[in-house]
């Protein structure tokens, strides 16, 4: 995911994507560790996009206060 399609969200809709986000790392750090994963550069992409989507937040956070 961009940091533009993440700017155009709403705080709300940003911490439902970091929980759908952080579930589906959940998922694909058990399945690796139990089977190999088809594309181990998915857990990378997911916590960038985490770490994006935090950092988004807490602009917001800071331009607000």
């Amino acid at each position: 995911m961009k940091a533009a399609d993440i700017r155009d969200l709403t705080p709300e809709e940003i911490v439902v994507q970091i929980a759908q986000a952080k579930e589906e790392l959940f998922r694909l750090r058990f399945r690796s560790a139990t089977q190999e994963l088809e594309n181990p550069a998915l857990v990378k992409s997911l916590r960038r996009d985490i770490a994006r989507m935090r950092t988004i937040l807490r602009e917001r956070e800071l331009s607000n206060g």
